[in-house]
């Protein structure tokens, strides 16, 4: 005998003090209130995922959003920092190329030959890529260069310019300059043959005669060294300084000997006054320029001003 199926289920519900209610409902109903179950913890647990996954998202591109901040930032403060490192190599450059210029004219007044070239600004590494198209040096890469270049300028400035320009000053500044003479003065006989002023005939004149007032100031020609302050029959009382570099003065016929033998003066400092003492017809100064011991002529030893009133 064939079982039939249910068509319809009670449920019965007691309550305590209260009369029972019974729920009827057919089977149907029970496969799809399971479905919807089913169907809804399905969705439920998809958009819950689904959650999960765009909040991971959201982290993710926040955190690359703080990347790309912190990334712009630092390009910011690197181009920042390329600018004023442009500014410093541009300013540094120019200097350089003063510094040059001024190192030559040194170079040129010690009397130094000109140096072997150095590789330029724009000969210098990075300053040229190497595909086709011409870029500017790193600034960093540039201003390392101009530094490595101005220490260079610095050795040679301190090794080699600086010590014979030294030199060149020191023997320029022996070479005697201008007359002993400041007050109204004369050229009362010349360098070279001259009559004799005391007898007859002709004699070689190995100075210049300097007439001026008796008393007038006598001052050293450049600085030396005094090896000589006495007293001969031809100058009377004279004076002989070495400046060195083969140069020696002498100035005689003097009244009065200011200085002392071995005693250091320098140009312009007072040595005696014009007198006639010695071999002499009046008051002068008789002045002498010695180059490597022999007489040469004190006009060619004269001050620009002095040169153009010979």
């Amino acid at each position: 005998m064939r079982r039939r199926i249910a068509t319809r289920y009670t449920v019965i519900v007691a309550r305590t003090g209260r009369a029972p209610f019974s729920v009827s409902f057919r089977p149907v109903w029970v496969f799809l209130g399971v479905a919807l179950l089913l169907g809804w913890g399905g969705v439920t647990a998809y958009l819950y995922q689904r959650h999960l996954l765009a909040q991971e998202a959201l982290a993710r591109l926040e955190s690359l959003s703080r990347e790309a901040r912190d990334l712009t930032l630092k390009l910011e403060a690197e181009r920042d920092r390329n600018e004023a490192l442009s500014v410093e190599a541009a300013a540094m450059l120019e200097r350089l190329g003063a510094l040059e210029d001024e190192l030559d004219r040194l170079r040129e007044r010690a009397g130094l030959p000109e140096p072997q070239s150095t590789p330029t600004s724009e000969q210098s590494p990075g300053a040229n890529n190497q595909g086709g198209g011409q870029a500017l040096p790193d600034a960093e890469v540039l201003l390392e260069t101009v530094r490595g270049r101005m220490d260079q300028l610095a050795r040679s400035l301190n090794q080699e310019v600086a010590p014979a320009l030294q030199e060149t000053l020191a023997r320029e500044a022996a070479r005697p300059r201008g007359l002993p003479i400041r007050a109204e003065y004369y050229i009362s006989s010349g360098f070279g043959v001259r009559r004799n002023p005391f007898g007859k005939g002709y004699e070689f004149h190995d100075g210049l005669d300097i007439a001026a007032w008796y008393g007038v100031p006598i001052y050293a020609t450049a600085p030396g060294t005094v090896v000589t302050a006495g007293w001969s029959r031809i100058f009377g009382n004279y004076v002989v300084i070495d400046h060195g570099y083969g140069y020696r003065t002498l100035y005689g016929h003097m009244s009065r000997i200011r200085v002392k033998r071995g005693q250091r003066v320098e140009r312009g400092q007072r040595i005696g006054d014009v007198g006639s003492t010695g071999r002499s017809s009046g008051p002068h100064v008789h002045y002498t320029v010695f180059r490597n011991g022999k007489p040469v002529d004190p006009r060619d030893y004269l001050d620009p001003v002095q040169q153009a009133e010979r």
